[in-house]
Formats: structure tokens, C-alpha cells, sequence
């Protein structure tokens, strides 16, 4: 497999972080990063470290360098995975409430100042939380939101974009940089400049972006920004969100949720509230140490092999994905769900096909994870700190050897709790 063909050393990078990943089955191929991340061995010593050391020896001692985690791994953050000057990121919360925190801000402040702003652009196929978060915050806030139908499998256009922002009513516009059903890769710059022109703000949300595709979000003059951590960095299940305030914007924003760690100087125990300078003041109950510890190794490991090798491994894992799905699969029933140009797609490739649960299940009896979406679509990720070329290609073979034999058949299609 080609990585970092413009780098001599990213092979060599990479080769070492493949060999910093936990895994306890050498035979399993790994291919659902894009859910939940592997764990970096570091993370390993680093979490026993901040429990012996920190908690145990210092106590509470410890908030005299804890309290600057958040902004500290953020702007590492910011700095090696998307493109933000220091001071605009911070790591916070669950993506979910970070979402609703910009939103929310957002669509006050716009309206502060021009009442006739009064809507808000999603895509009508977002993912679960970010719809039912953008819905709550129209209520709350007297607006609306405008769903969008994606073209399948690009995404939303720039001509559907342009249709719902032509009324120019528009406050806030909110999509996914990578689309989590299809993979589907928006462009960044483009669709940024395209709300700016239509008069709203733009609010990225890069759940399946964020450690998978190079993003520079000072460079696109996005607004806002918020993402995961337990997916491409790699910091473990239910590890904290992240969120970026453009610094032009940030002091004219307002948080929903006044916490104290928000607070200029949160053990002043001020009143009334004073907000803090920059992104700090989107922060609200204490910070997560824990989960801090671990985004930070996760984002110092990826760091260290750099985003622009890490991307040009996905691409080629992904196009061998493709490849073999043509060849291997398409008479077995399956189709591509995804861009089939890379430049287009993120880190994942969809395969749909109508039994795509209960053949998700035998692949994982097989040896194989992945993912499935309802109705019908089976997410691949072969995320390149941990996955080869050959074991894209030994996955495959599994998914077609299990198709073929109808070892999903013999599965009960009743769903589990969690697919």
C-alpha cells in the first residue's frame, strides 16, 4: 500500500502507530474506527498515570493544572487536526451539547440583530442527535428549521443548498463536513463561502471528519465547528466533544448553559455571571480529566503521523474496498453506497444490500466488524491505524465467502439494542 507518497517518513509513522495500537486478537480486522476508535497503548500508561499519580498522589491538588485541559488539548487539537489557531477550540461535553450550546448562541445572536432570520438549514438525513438537537433549538429559540433532502450518495449540493437559502431568512446553517450514513465529503471552503453569501452562519458538525480528512476551518472562515473524540482520535467510548468559536465571532456569542467553568474567573463565585474571554466561555460543569487525558493521546498519536499521510492511507484502503466490492460482491447483491471517487469520501465506504443486519452480524462471527445503518447499509472503515491493505483485502473475502454460503440466513433479523 502507497502512504504519504509526498512524505518519505509517513510509512514509517504509520508503521509505528499501527504497532502503539491494544490488540488482544491478532486475527480480528477492525474495520468500524469510524464508531469507536482502537485504544492507543499510551492511553493506557497516560490514564494510570492521571489516576496513580495525579488523583492518587495530588488529590485535589490536581485542578491547578487540570483546569487548563480543556483549552490546552483543544488547541492541540485545533493545531494538528483542524486547521484553528489557538484560543477557538476547546474540549468540552458530549458533541450533542456542544451543538445545541453553538446553535443555540447562534441563532440568538443572528437574531438579535436581524428578527427576520428566523430559520435554520440541516440536512433532513442528519444523524439522530444533531436533528433532534437543531429541532429543540428552533422551539426554544421562535425559529425553524429547513430540512434538506441530500442528493444520494454526494450529499447535499450546492444547488439543493442554494434553493434553501434563496428565501433569505436564513440564521444558521448546520451540515456534516463527512456524512455518516454515505461517507459523502463536502466541501468545506465552497459551502462555507455559499452561506456566507446568502447572509447566515455556518456551523460544522465533524463527527466522521475529525482525525479522517484534513480540515482547516480558519482558512474556510467557518463560524463553528463541533466533533467527537471516540471515533478517528481515538479517546475511547463516551470521551468528551470538542467545539471551535471563530475568535472574530466568539465574544458576540452568548452560552445557554452559563456554567461556572464558563465564568471569567470561575472561583471568584462571581454575581452576576461574566462570561470568559474566547471559547472558554462555552464550557459549563467541570471538566472531564479522565477523558481529557485520553483525547490528548489520542490526538498526540495521530499528530505525530500527521493528517494529510493518514488521509492519503484512507484513500487507498477505501479505493481497495471499492475495488474488491466491484469485483467480489456486486453479484452477491450489494451495491456502493458511497462517492466511488475518493476525493469525494471520508474515511468510510457504504455497502447497501437488504440483508445488510443479519450480514453484519455473521461478519462479525467471522472475525470481521463493522457497522450497520437502517434500512439496509453496511458501514466499512478501514481506518489506517488499524487496518493494512491486506486486511481490507481478507475482510472482504470473509464478507464474500459468508454471503455466498448464506451464513446469514440462519440469523434471526430481530434488531439488537445496538447494531
Amino acid at each position: 500500500m502507497v502512504t504519504g507518497a509526498h512524505d518519505p517518513g509517513a510509512a514509517e509513522r504509520l508503521a509505528d502507530a499501527r504497532d502503539g495500537v491494544v490488540r488482544h486478537d491478532p486475527d480480528l480486522i477492525y474495520l468500524d474506527g469510524n464508531s469507536l476508535g482502537m485504544l492507543p497503548a499510551a492511553t493506557v500508561d497516560r490514564l494510570r498515570h492521571v489516576v496513580e499519580q495525579e488523583w492518587g498522589g495530588e488529590q485535589v491538588r490536581g485542578w491547578q493544572h487540570w483546569a487548563d485541559l480543556p483549552a490546552a488539548v483543544g488547541d492541540r487539537l485545533g493545531a494538528a487536526l483542524l486547521g484553528a489557531a489557538a484560543g477557538q477550540t476547546v474540549v468540552c461535553d458530549s458533541i450533542s451539547l456542544n451543538l445545541f450550546k453553538l446553535a443555540h448562541a447562534a441563532v440568538t445572536h443572528v437574531r438579535a440583530t436581524r428578527p427576520d432570520r428566523t430559520v435554520i438549514v440541516t440536512d433532513a438525513g442528519n444523524f439522530p442527535s444533531d436533528r433532534y438537537v437543531l429541532q429543540a433549538v428552533a422551539d426554544q429559540t421562535g425559529a425553524t428549521v429547513r430540512w434538506v433532502d441530500a442528493d444520494a450518495p454526494y450529499g447535499i449540493t450546492p444547488e439543493r443548498l442554494a434553493a434553501a437559502l434563496e428565501p433569505g431568512d436564513v440564521a444558521v446553517v448546520s451540515l456534516q463536513l463527512v456524512d455518516y450514513r454515505s461517507g459523502a465529503l463536502l466541501d468545506l471552503a465552497a459551502t462555507t463561502r455559499q452561506v456566507h453569501d446568502a447572509g447566515a452562519l455556518a456551523l460544522w458538525e465533524l463527527a466522521h471528519a475529525a482525525g479522517a480528512v484534513p480540515v482547516a476551518l480558519d482558512d474556510a472562515g467557518a463560524d463553528l465547528a463541533v466533533g467527537c473524540t471516540y471515533k478517528y482520535l481515538n479517546a475511547g467510548p463516551g470521551a468528551p466533544g470538542f467545539l471551535y468559536v471563530n475568535a472574530a465571532l466568539v465574544d458576540d456569542l452568548v452560552s445557554p448553559i452559563p456554567g461556572w467553568w464558563g465564568a471569567a474567573d470561575p472561583f471568584a463565585m462571581d454575581q452576576p455571571y461574566e462570561p470568559a474571554r474566547g471559547a472558554m466561555r462555552f464550557l459549563a460543569g467541570s471538566p472531564p480529566v479522565l477523558g481529557l487525558a485520553a483525547v490528548d493521546e489520542g490526538v498526540r498519536q495521530l499528530a505525530e503521523v500527521g493528517i494529510d499521510a493518514l488521509r492519503e492511507a484512507s484513500r487507498h484502503l477505501t479505493d481497495h474496498l471499492v475495488d474488491l466490492a466491484d469485483a467480489w460482491l456486486a453479484d452477491l447483491g450489494f451495491t456502493v453506497a458511497s462517492p466511488r471517487d475518493s476525493a469525494h469520501r471520508g474515511g468510510h465506504v457504504v455497502l447497501a444490500h437488504p440483508e445488510a443486519y443479519r450480514i453484519g452480524r455473521a461478519l462479525v462471527a467471522r472475525g470481521v466488524i463493522g457497522d450497520v445503518r437502517p434500512p439496509d447499509l453496511l458501514r466499512l472503515a478501514p481506518v489506517p491505524l488499524a487496518t493494512t491493505h491486506d486486511d481490507v483485502e481478507e475482510g472482504m473475502r470473509r464478507l464474500r465467502d459468508l454471503v455466498t454460503a448464506g451464513e446469514h440466513l440462519a440469523l434471526d433479523p430481530a434488531r439488537d439494542r445496538v447494531t
